[in-house]
């Protein structure tokens, strides 16, 4: 990956960084804004023989070409299992093959196998003679034994290797991991930066702010709601949808998805309710703001039901009672002065 196929709001921090010297850095911001694109392509330049003036990658000579098919022997990939073959990359033969068997789901943690396999590759001599480097994705997919498996090697490095940590919700690291690595904050897009980018992925224009809009701003999380059939008009009419108790509103989202969707509709009313703009919806959408209490129980419901959200009992059942709950709370009243 090089810079010229980076999301353009990602080019100029990829030169910031090469710029500066380091063997360990956080990438961080909230999701949608790219940290998985920027880590590889920091890791493809590193690795690059043939690097461009600018200090990006070739994207033409081997070492390119060996991250572009995943087989780089210098570069080693830690993600869930889930995230590993959903980005195309390749699992170990065991890992794979208990997978293949059903003897176990892939992990949507970051395994402490995966990562004692990369602190031995840390310890080995670069294959092609230009180093190594780690890239973990989202870092923190890691738990406290994973992550206390990185921290030595990340002490005190072995050779010439280097990390890249990507993260969506860095405060979930372990201090120790993030006082270890120099971090990086990734820039928000302008709107019309933003637009531009998603027509130029393929998305209808006229579909294109109302995508962003239901993403918060953030481009890939924009085309990634388009990949999952989101509708900006059937989005605009959630909420309204939602007070009347109406499930099918929700019929095509996951649990999870769901979730997400309502999460979006609460904090938007807690925003109006405070004086503040929405967010996610036009604020024509929305209906009246329910009591700052019931905003509340009902926010705090459903961060509890986001813990359960990838494995539900029924889901038939965990939608009809979100939107059981939904329609509760929006009917509530507004709150009184």
């Amino acid at each position: 990956m090089n810079a010229e196929s980076l999301s353009p709001w990602l080019r100029k921090p990829l030169a910031d960084l090469l710029r500066q010297r380091g063997h360990a850095w956080l990438l961080q911001g909230p999701s949608g804004l790219g940290q998985y694109e920027l880590g590889l392509a920091l890791a493809a330049a590193w690795l690059c023989e043939q690097p461009e003036e600018a200090g990006g990658a070739c994207g033409h000579c081997p070492s390119c070409h060996a991250i572009q098919v995943r087989t780089h022997a210098d570069l080693c990939v830690l993600m869930p299992e889930v995230a590993m073959q959903e980005l195309g990359w390749p699992l170990d033969e065991k890992s794979q093959a208990d997978i293949d068997d059903k003897k176990r789901k892939p992990s949507r943690e970051i395994r402490v196998e995966a990562m004692r396999d990369a602190v031995g590759f840390a310890q080995r001599t670069s294959a092609r003679g230009r180093g190594k480097a780690v890239l973990v994705y989202p870092a923190e997919r890691m738990n406290t034994i994973t992550a206390n498996a990185l921290l030595k090697t990340l002490e005190e490095p072995v050779g010439d290797v280097r990390f890249v940590l990507a993260s969506e919700a860095a405060w979930q690291l372990l201090p120790t991991i993030r006082s270890r690595c120099l971090g990086f904050t990734l820039p928000w897009p302008e709107g019309d930066e933003a637009r531009a980018w998603l027509i130029g992925q393929g998305i209808p224009e006229p579909d294109a702010p109302g995508l962003l809009r239901a993403a918060g701003g953030r481009p890939s999380d924009a085309l990634r709601l388009a990949g999952q059939g989101q509708s900006p008009r059937a989005w605009s009419l959630l909420p309204k949808a939602l007070s009347r108790g109406d499930v099918s509103a929700l019929a095509d989202h996951a649990p999870a998805q769901a979730i997400g969707a309502l999460q979006k509709l609460c904090h938007d009313l807690m925003a109006t309710d405070s004086g503040a703009a929405p967010r996610f919806f036009e604020a024509s959408d929305l209906p009246p703001a329910p009591s700052r209490v019931a905003l509340a129980r009902w926010s705090k419901s459903l961060a509890n039901a986001a813990k359960t959200a990838e494995h539900p009992f029924n889901a038939g059942l965990m939608l009809e009672a979100l939107v059981s709950e939904a329609r509760t709370t929006l009917n509530s009243g507004r709150r009184r002065p």
